[in-house]
């Protein structure tokens, strides 16, 4: 009999093969201490040398079988090894703790995960915990005298299954052989899967217990289009996901046909498919992937791993190149959003029993002017280059965003005076991520240029529900009809006032939700970029007229369930 498990769909595609565990080697430690701290310094730079040299070996591989962008997450390893503070703090613990070189990079380690590490949807945080990970294991591998998995020793066609995958692993992969990729741990935007999307890999990933309940040589089904794992699957099973591939691969070849043209509805409506951003890497992706703007642009980058503020001048430099790169396509760029699940090390946060629901976003900005008017300025003058809009995060009051607005303007001001050009036509908006502000959009729309909806923090507060729990995961429910009637009623207030909507979070990129959206009138789509060309296809399929009686069934529902199979019934599109 088979089972069935649920994912994350990370990388679209559909596989069939048997499973290779690749499980992680033993680099558990305890607390130690020596007697002899040179020895140990010692010890420690031997081992950063010797992972320097197989990481320049990787990057290598990674540029013959994987291109730029595997390259540079790699390279981004390479980086963290040769910045002197990483290796000092080590030095520095190893001197004043008497701790032996393997504990003290743990505990090092441990201080910079704290700062940057990330639970929910900051792509950036994540990718520099994931890095920085990597560089540890590798680090310890070598002082513990113990080695990594070689996922090149696969020597026939079958799908990984881990607990993780680096992107170091991702590097040594022989596309002849790996089929796919299952792992217990890991998001949609985590390096390896942006790497096995470079490789056109299926992957599904947050599949709980896959290492145990997945054995060697267990046949899988890896359906990394609606992320669900079949183990030991029936004849049946087999041949209809053999013909469900097939037709995926022909959705494929259609959707690239999509990248020059505008996503436009069967009955007419134009909608924008934008990408959400995080570094110049994702603009790239974004290009090719078809999308039609930048929805979010995440400026936390500019931020992460330094030991003070970036200036003006670093952050105009950066904001440009990404304006100036998309052509005069929308690039919506957020104001710095720190605190809650994301932290900074140059900027000293409280304490807090609830940082979800504290010093956080625009709040810190407004309370620390200095933070937010120098990247203000920087954004402003970088507009000439575009198409720029600037939003607040984390509004909760009309009072919060006339602040913020009036520190804008006046920045613009003071730039004019100085003699730099700034473009005229920026828009100002706002993400709403608040109940309290949907439920009075309609005061709000009266002053903003345009909303964006983060949907993964407005369903977390709606249902007061920590996504990162898993105890509680299941009330996460972005499909329930309160969402519903919240989304189509920001969407209502706004367009009264000629402004225009856009949503940022994961519901934008969900195939059930996105019929009903449109029908909403919800203006901008911004996903992670692997989405987009599928998106936009479904938009061109369906008539944004005829689903308005799905739209009012859906939101007279009682469950989230209820709504998915309304939709499921009604627009057997969503189903590929």
């Amino acid at each position: 009999m088979s089972l069935l498990l649920d994912g994350l769909a990370a990388s679209s595609g559909i596989t069939i093969a048997p499973a290779r565990l690749l499980v992680g080697s033993d680099l558990s430690i305890k607390k130690q201490h020596t007697a002899d701290e040179n020895h140990e310094v010692a010890r420690l730079h031997d081992s950063f040398a010797l992972s320097r040299t197989e990481l320049q070996a990787l990057s290598q591989q990674a540029h013959h079988r994987l291109g730029q962008r595997a390259v540079t997450i790699i390279d981004t390893q390479i980086a963290i090894l040769d910045d002197p503070t990483l290796q000092n703090k080590i030095i520095d613990r190893i001197n004043s703790h008497h701790d032996t070189a393997e504990w003290a990079v743990k505990k090092i380690e441990d201080y910079y995960l704290n700062i940057f590490e990330h639970k929910n949807d900051n792509d950036y945080l994540y990718a520099r915990a994931t890095a920085l990970r990597d560089v540890t294991k590798r680090i310890l591998s070598h002082l513990l005298n113990v080695p990594l998995p070689d996922p090149a020793l696969l020597d026939h066609r079958a799908i990984f299954v881990a607990d993780n995958i680096t992107p170091t692993d991702t590097a040594q992969f022989n596309k002849r052989y790996v089929a796919g990729i299952v792992t217990t741990n890991g998001g949609r935007t985590s390096h390896f899967t942006i790497m096995s999307k470079t490789l056109a890999l299926p992957a599904v990933v947050g599949v709980k217990n896959a290492t145990t309940l997945i054995h060697d040589g267990d046949m899988l089904i890896v359906d990394g289009i609606h992320g669900k794992v079949i183990v030991d699957p029936t004849n049946d099973e087999i041949e209809h996901y053999r013909l469900l591939a097939g037709k995926f691969a022909q959705e494929q070849q259609k959707w690239g046909a999509l990248k020059d043209k505008q996503t436009v509805s069967a009955d007419g409506r134009r909608f924008e498919v934008a990408a959400n951003v995080g570094t110049f890497a994702d603009i790239i992706d974004a290009q090719e992937d078809g999308a039609e703007g930048i929805g979010l642009l995440r400026t936390e980058f500019l931020y992460m791993n330094r030991e003070e503020l970036p200036d003006e001048e670093q952050q105009f430099t950066a904001y440009k190149r990404f304006v100036a790169a998309m052509n005069q396509q929308h690039v919506v760029a957020r104001t710095l959003d720190i605190g809650g699940d994301k932290k900074l090390g140059m900027v000293k946060l409280p304490r807090e029993a609830n940082p979800y629901l504290g010093f956080r976003a625009i709040r810190i900005g407004l309370a620390r002017p200095e933070i937010l008017r120098p990247q203000l300025r920087a954004l402003l003058r970088s507009s000439v280059y575009g198409r720029l809009a600037i939003m607040f995060p984390m509004i909760a009051t009309i009072e919060e965003f006339k602040q913020a607005r009036a520190i804008l303007d006046e920045e613009k001001d003071k730039l004019e005076k100085e003699g730099y050009q700034v473009a005229k036509n920026i828009e100002v908006g706002m993400m709403l991520e608040i109940p309290a502000v949907a439920v009075m959009a309609e005061h709000f729309a009266k002053y903003v240029d345009f909303f964006s909806i983060g949907s993964n923090d407005l369903v977390q507060y709606m249902f007061a529900v920590d996504r990162g729990n898993q105890e509680v995961a299941y009330l996460y429910q972005e499909l329930h009809p309160a969402v519903l009637r919240m989304v189509r009623r920001v969407i209502e207030a706004a367009h009264a006032e000629g402004k225009w909507v856009g949503m940022c979070g994961e519901m934008a990129s969900n195939p059930i939700a996105v019929p009903l959206l449109m029908a909403m009138g919800l203006d901008e789509f911004s996903m992670n970029s692997s989405q987009i060309l599928r998106i936009r296809s479904l938009i061109n399929q369906l008539s944004t007229r005829k689903l308005q009686p799905l739209v009012h069934r859906a939101i007279n529902a009682e469950t989230a369930a209820n709504v998915r199979k309304l939709v499921e019934e009604y627009v057997p599109e969503v189903k590929i």
